[in-house]
């Protein structure tokens, strides 16, 4: 994923990307070394469509991979920064009925505070794994241990919220994070799924209209 920089550097309508490891299930530290992610910002829709299409370096990641998914977001409403930047301005138009949400949280981790963040990790996302409406969930990250995100993918903005507003363990997380100011940076967006190519292990995530 890392040689793809320089190439990415030079891909016209792309404003921003990053390149995502993945932690293993259960949102663990240590790396998973099957799942991969490419988080992009495009100018336009045509513009992602010429990169998918004739990218030598979309080719070559769809000879490796096992399962290979797309999704196509616009962006609700963010809070935050990725890289000194706020990357996903809210888009002009939301659709009426989108095929799922998706929730991106993403934050830079003091140092001094690694060891009791990663300590209260497992309980707070224990109650996610059975919460209603949930797709899909993988904890991602620029740089293991410090650099992490989250997506997690919904049914709809209902469930997401029922989900943030129900669980005891992820108020007290966000409680935690204010008392004891865990981060040097910190990103929360929620983005509308409205387009779908691919599967991802062999199920489809949304389906496509």
């Amino acid at each position: 994923m890392q040689m793809a920089k320089p190439y990415l550097k030079s891909v016209e309508g792309l404003r921003f990307y990053k390149l995502l490891g993945s932690g293993k299930e259960g949102f663990k530290p240590q790396p998973d070394w099957s799942v991969y992610a490419l988080l992009q910002v495009w100018d336009d829709e045509a513009s992602a469509e010429q990169f998918f299409e004739t990218s030598d370096l979309v080719k070559h990641y769809q000879f490796h991979a096992d399962s290979l998914c797309c999704l196509y977001l616009k962006s609700i409403t963010a809070h935050g920064f990725w890289s000194k930047q706020q990357p996903f301005k809210s888009h002009d138009s939301l659709d009426e009925n989108p095929l799922g949400v998706a929730i991106i949280t993403r934050a830079s981790i003091k140092t001094s505070q690694l060891k009791r963040f990663w300590r209260y990790v497992p309980t707070a996302q224990r109650p996610i794994a059975n919460a209603e409406g949930l797709v899909y969930t993988k904890g991602f990250g620029e740089l293991p241990i410090w650099e992490m995100a989250t997506l997690s993918l919904w049914e709809n903005m209902d469930y997401a919220k029922a989900y943030a507003y129900t669980s005891q363990e992820h108020r007290k997380a966000i409680s935690m994070t204010r008392q004891y100011n865990w981060y040097k940076e910190e990103l929360f967006s929620r983005f509308q799924v409205y387009k779908v190519k691919g599967q991802w292990q062999g199920r489809e995530l949304f389906k496509s209209v």
